[in-house]
Parts: structure tokens; sequence; C-alpha cells
């Protein structure tokens, strides 16, 4: 597994997954009253929280994209 994710993506990844994880728990929008908006948060941000931890994107391989340098 090559690592296919640079810095400022892994920052990105980890900041923006940390806020859809915790955004549901934390906050009483409707929006999040529904099973389904706030187990997809959860999920997509579990997704991005794991992908910058092993810097590797299943999607940028599908997608031949790397946002490291070589």
């Amino acid at each position: 597994m090559k690592a296919n994710v640079g810095t400022i993506d892994r920052v990105m990844r980890l900041i923006i997954g940390a806020v859809l994880v915790a955004l549901p728990f934390v906050t009483s929008f409707a929006l999040w009253a529904n099973p389904v908006w706030m187990y997809g948060a959860v999920v997509v941000g579990l997704v991005l929280i794991v992908t910058a931890a092993l810097r590797f994107c299943p999607l940028y391989r599908i997608l031949g994209m790397r946002t490291c340098a070589r």
C-alpha cells in the first residue's frame, strides 16, 4: 500500500472527519434527528480519519490521483 495522501490533505481529512463524527452528537440541528444523516456523517467522518491515518485513499488509487510528493 503506497502512500498517496499528502500532508495538507491529511490535516484537512482529520479536521473534517473529526467535525463530521462530533457534529451529530454535540449539536441539536433537526438534520441529525434523521438516522440516515447522523450515521452517514459518522461513517464518512471515520473513513476520512482512517484514510488520513493510513496516508492511503483507495478512491485516489482508482482515479490515479495522489496529493503527496513522489
